[in-house]
């Protein structure tokens, strides 16, 4: 059985992975990090090929998650090129996607057997399913957000903070110090918003007597030291720039600057109002019953809880912000459905309860189905650039320009097929003069006075002139919104009919044309 949920566990992120291969521009910095070190190599005459320099962003992230990606990612790239797996620089994508999830997925793995040592085998089953019904989580785990490379360690230090016997009531001060230091290193390195979930944790740890202050500040000492010339040294000599360190820059730049705000305001509650509902589903009330039920439980929230308040501060929120506590909130709904579950049999109410979980769970999926469903069709970018390779793969010598959607939507560099560079392992194809122009602020006048130019992927062919210099080659439909049809249940249509109560409304979002 354990082996089969953590089957499940990675089966399920890697499903999400396949079924939505392309990436929206907020994991683009990592993707492309990643893509410029595996393609030119690291060496300083090659630096100027990374495309950070043309794109750098609004502040500069760090290198050391890509690196690392890139790095575990080479010996899996070797054998699916030797296997024939690997046929395209998006199947690369698709390969870095696929070790990205598998590292989260094994971090959860081994979250989810601690939680069966802990709690009992039920509630480590209940975890699994859990987890694996709702929808952000496992989907994003093999995204490049620098978030999904910071959420890797920050589950690491709950799986060490957690390891421990069923009625042991502190863990080993060797995990202590293990979980504070990879914390403190991933507040360093790759998310500044760390801190504030470790601020709680060491609070908790010297207050229950986990270990001693002098050790703690030892450890992170070394931790937040070493971290930091790490990050100053690989990220001063990827961005040129010295001294850098990305994340001081970025909480400058967000926090004192409150530059965050342009990208919106939330109000204080909107954490435990709106995203972690969002991101639990039918875990946040069985959390909630399993805090209740369970001292262990309330021990195990407190440091989740107490950071989502502090973050809770910064008036510009985002889901992604908070993901790192749903492991947590996890585990608590676990503890929580197996003590709903476990009631004695017999009374109307101990058979409702347990019903009551299977139909949350049932709800989580029904919700991540229409989720999942709704995210393919959500990267025209992606889909456009790909049926643009297929169709013109004959012809050498293409300009075309993408828009801005189509970039943030799934056109990244893996998808730029007939353009150097091109790994050995892949070869070269026979059209291979192509330029992918991502040239930003150009409207249609000057997209038609620039002769060079062959092809256009537009977000609108109204400014366009199609009768002369201009020809629609496709169009590219892409998400809207779900809509509900009740004029199914009047109808009458059964079970067949049920299945179009909610349908799908796209519109065309992106635009392929060609120069006459």
């Amino acid at each position: 059985m354990s082996i089969a949920l953590d089957i499940l566990i990675l089966g399920v992120t890697w499903t999400h992975a396949v079924l939505s291969p392309y990436t929206k521009v907020e994991e683009s910095f990592n993707l492309h990090a990643t893509h410029d070190i595996l393609m030119y190599g690291i060496t300083p005459d090659k630096l100027n090929n990374y495309d950070h320099f043309i794109f750098p962003g609004a502040v500069p992230r760090s290198f050391v998650g890509s690196l690392i990606l890139a790095w575990l990612s080479k010996p899996f790239l070797g054998i699916a090129s030797t296997s024939g797996w690997v046929s395209s620089k998006m199947d690369i994508q698709i390969l870095l996607r696929l070790v990205l999830a598998t590292l989260n997925a094994l971090v959860l793995c081994l979250t989810r057997r601690s939680v069966s040592r802990r709690f009992g085998r039920l509630t480590g089953l209940y975890f699994a399913v859990i987890t694996c019904s709702q929808f952000h989580l496992p989907f994003w785990m093999g995204r490049t957000l620098p978030n999904m490379f910071a959420l890797m360690p920050v589950n690491f230090g709950t799986y060490l903070l957690l390891s421990r016997a069923p009625n042991s009531t502190k863990p080993s001060p060797r995990n202590t110090h293990l979980a504070i230091g990879l914390l403190t290193s991933t507040a360093v390195i790759l998310r500044s918003e760390v801190v504030l979930l470790l601020v709680p944790i060491i609070f908790q740890a010297l207050a229950s007597g986990y270990t001693r202050f002098t050790s703690i500040f030892r450890v992170g000492l070394i931790a937040g030291l070493t971290s930091l010339a790490l990050t100053v040294v690989v990220d001063s000599y990827f961005w040129q720039r010295w001294p850098l360190w990305p994340e001081l820059v970025g909480l400058y730049f967000n926090v004192y600057e409150g530059k965050s705000a342009e990208w919106g305001v939330s109000p204080a509650h909107a954490y435990f109002t709106s995203f972690l509902p969002k991101l639990l589903l039918s875990a946040y009330p069985l959390s909630i019953i399993g805090a209740l039920a369970d001292g262990r439980i309330r021990e195990l929230l407190f440091a989740p809880v107490v950071f989502i308040n502090l973050i809770s501060a910064l008036g510009h929120k985002e889901w992604r912000f908070v993901i790192y506590v749903v492991p947590a909130f996890n585990i608590a709904a676990a503890r929580g459905a197996r003590w709903l579950a476990g009631m004695r049999k017999g009374s109307l109410f101990c058979r409702l309860c347990f019903l009551a979980v299977m139909g949350m769970i049932a709800a989580n999926c029904a919700v991540t189905f229409i989720h999942t469903h709704a995210s393919m069709e959500n990267y025209p970018g992606g889909v456009a650039l790909s049926r643009f390779n297929d169709r013109y793969s004959s012809t050498d010598n293409v300009h075309v320009h993408i828009s801005n959607l189509a970039a943030q939507s799934g056109a990244s560099l893996f998808l730029h097929a007939h353009a150097p560079p091109y790994p050995p392992y892949l070869g070269v194809p026979n059209a291979s003069h192509w330029t992918y122009d991502k040239t930003e602020s150009l409207d249609a006048k000057a997209l038609t006075a620039s002769a060079h130019i062959t092809h256009v992927i537009a977000e609108s062919t109204s400014d366009f002139d199609l009768q002369r210099t201009w020809a629609l080659v496709d169009s590219i439909p892409s998400f809207d919104r779900w809509q509900l049809n009740l004029d199914v249940l009047k109808k009458g249509a059964g079970l067949d009919g049920l299945l179009g109560l909610v349908t799908m409304v796209q519109s065309d979002k992106l635009y392929i044309l060609e120069r006459r």
